[in-house]
C-alpha cells in the first residue's frame, strides 16, 4: 500500500521507527468491498465517524479488526461508541468523558481514549482549549473505567502540508510539558491526515488518520 511507503519513508527522515506509527484507514462513506480489500493487503485498524455505520461494517467483517472512534461525539453516543470502539480520538470535554465512563463501568470494559485539543482555537472545531487541558486530565484521571492514552488534534485546512507542522510540534512539545510535570504517561499522538500525515510523523505522530489517500475520494453528496 502506497500510504504504507510514504509513512515508513516519514518515519525513517526523522530517525524513528516506522513500527512505532501506526495507520488508522478513516472508512467512513466507505462500503464494504473496499474494506475487504484493504483488509486483504494487510490493513487491519479502521476509523470511523458514525457509530450506526459502524456498527454495520463491524458486524459484517467480524473479529481480528480494530476499530477507532475518529469523529465528533456527542454525550447522549457515549454508550454506543464504548460498545463498538476499541479507541475514541475525539473526547473534548469532561461531561463526555464521565459518560464514558459510565457507560464502560455498566459492561466492565476499560475504555481506551485521547483527548482533543483544539490548538488553533478554532469556533469551528471541537477540542479541548490549551488552558483547559492539565484539569481535564486530572479530573479524566479519576475516572475509574477511561484510560487516557495521549492526545489528538486536527490543525486548520491548509493547503500547504508544512503550514500545518506547527501545529503538529506544538502538540508533541505539549505532550512533553505534560509527562514533564506529571500529567502522563501520555504515549499516544493522533494528528495528520491525507494531506499532511508525513509531516505529522516527522513530528511525532503514533496514529495518523488517513482516508482519502486510502480509499481514494469520498462520493460527492447530492
Amino acid at each position: 500500500m502506497e500510504v504504507h511507503a510514504r509513512l515508513t519513508a516519514a518515519a525513517r527522515r526523522a530517525g524513528r521507527d516506522p513500527g512505532g506509527v501506526r495507520l488508522v484507514a478513516v472508512s467512513k462513506t466507505v462500503d464494504l468491498d473496499r474494506l475487504r480489500q484493504a483488509l486483504a493487503a494487510g490493513q487491519r485498524l479502521f476509523g470511523e465517524n458514525y457509530l450506526q455505520e459502524a456498527q454495520r461494517k463491524i458486524e459484517a467483517l467480524g473479529p481480528g479488526v480494530s476499530w477507532h472512534f475518529v469523529g465528533h461525539l456527542q454525550t447522549n453516543k457515549a454508550k454506543g461508541a464504548v460498545a463498538l470502539f476499541d479507541l475514541i480520538h475525539s473526547v473534548d470535554r469532561l461531561r463526555l468523558a464521565q459518560a464514558l465512563n459510565e457507560a464502560a463501568s455498566k459492561i466492565s470494559k476499560i475504555q481506551d481514549i485521547l483527548l482533543q485539543v483544539n490548538l488553533a482555537g478554532e469556533e469551528s472545531k471541537s477540542g479541548a482549549a490549551l488552558a483547559e487541558v492539565p484539569a481535564l486530565i486530572q479530573h479524566i484521571r479519576l475516572l475509574p473505567n477511561l484510560r487516557l492514552l495521549g492526545l489528538m488534534t486536527m490543525p486548520p485546512f491548509l493547503p500547504d502540508p508544512e503550514a500545518a507542522r506547527p501545529f503538529f510540534l506544538a502538540l508533541r512539545e505539549l505532550r512533553d510539558r505534560l509527562e514533564q510535570n506529571g500529567f502522563g504517561p501520555l504515549p499516544e499522538l493522533s494528528m495528520g491526515m491525507t494531506g499532511d500525515f508525513e509531516a505529522a510523523v516527522e513530528e511525532g505522530a503514533t496514529l495518523v488518520r488517513v482516508g482519502t489517500a486510502v480509499f481514494g475520494p469520498r462520493p460527492r453528496k447530492t
